[in-house]
């Protein structure tokens, strides 16, 4: 099994979406290990998108995840992170119409999943 990181973000909030995406999350077979509902801070959202900093997107990204409430979940099945990003795609060409906001996030690899899970999830006890 492996585990991957989705954020459901402010625009899918905002817009009605989190059940729709969920739905399709448990269609696909995954287990939703952890969930959080969380309103990131700027240096929280800085913080998680360091990799990103310097780069002329970094000040509207962190504006956009600043700018309400998301949810946070860590996702396992086999091939998780491939999988995700799969769906990932085929729900961003659905719902998604601008590319700065786009509706779910998920980790790009193994490291990247590791360092977010634990990033967003500290001190979880996580089975």
């Amino acid at each position: 099994m492996e585990r991957t990181l989705a954020i459901l973000k402010p625009d899918c909030v905002r817009r009605g979406l989190l059940g729709t995406v969920i739905s399709r999350i448990e269609a696909e077979s995954f287990r939703i290990v952890a969930a959080r509902l969380r309103h990131f801070t700027a240096a929280q959202a800085e913080g998680f998108y360091a990799v990103h900093q310097g780069k002329g997107f970094f000040p509207l990204l962190i504006e956009f995840m600043t700018s309400g409430p998301c949810l946070t979940l860590i996702l396992e099945r086999d091939d998780a992170i491939n999988h995700w990003r799969n769906v990932l795609v085929e729900l961003r060409q659905t719902y998604t119409s601008d590319l700065t906001e786009n509706l779910c996030h998920g980790s790009d690899a193994p490291e990247t999943s590791a360092f977010e899970c634990g990033y967003l999830f500290a001190g979880c006890e996580l089975r």
